[in-house]
């Protein structure tokens, strides 16, 4: 089996989860054609998952930094 190429970034992560959600719903592969589709959904799966709290960690810190810093405005 060989490993599958890691994603560019994200928005290509989905694209290609879009792509092979297509296909398997449309149910012209055959058997093996749709596991080795089903792993590489799941590693899709599993990199958007990842990106996504990542990006939800991020916000937090900027949060949590914006908290920190109270401006006031003085005329």
């Amino acid at each position: 089996m060989t490993q599958s190429a890691p994603p560019q970034n994200f928005e290509a992560a989905l694209a290609d989860l879009s792509d092979i959600v297509r296909q398997m719903e449309e149910g012209q592969l055959p058997l093996e054609q749709s596991l080795e589709a089903y792993k590489r959904g799941a590693e899709l799966l599993q990199y958007c998952q990842k990106s996504l709290q990542e990006a939800e960690q991020q916000v937090r810190i900027l949060n949590e930094q914006n908290n920190l810093q109270n401006f006031s405005i003085d005329d």
